[in-house]
């Protein structure tokens, strides 16, 4: 049978109000425009953090060996005592990257 009670369901029209404030709450900051810029400036420092590491870790790769701690007064002759790493391969890669998004800009920029 239906409670008829006009307290009870008084009561339950307030907890609905609320609930449903709460949840409007919630939708309108996941929307707010000052949360997502930040939520996506957050995601791009990691990517970008990200993108760092494993660019450190393939010119490691590259350069060959664990990176070797520069100190104060060393001479730049001593860096490479053992044996001067072969950069070609990374400066190929690095000038294909820069040609690459330079024709991407300039193609975006064509189609407007």
């Amino acid at each position: 049978m239906a409670d008829t009670d006009p307290a009870e369901l008084e009561r339950r029209i307030e907890r609905t109000r609320a609930e449903l404030a709460q949840t409007v709450d919630a939708i309108a900051d996941r929307v707010s425009p000052k949360n997502v810029a930040r939520r996506t400036v957050a995601r791009a420092e990691s990517n970008a953090k990200q993108f760092l590491v494993s660019i450190g870790d393939k010119i490691g790769d590259v350069v060959g060996g664990a990176p070797r701690e520069a100190r104060f007064g060393d001479e730049p002759e001593d860096l490479w005592a053992e044996e001067q790493p072969n950069l070609a391969p990374l400066l190929i890669g690095v000038g294909t990257i820069l040609a690459v998004s330079a024709v991407v800009m300039l193609w975006r920029r064509r189609r407007r």
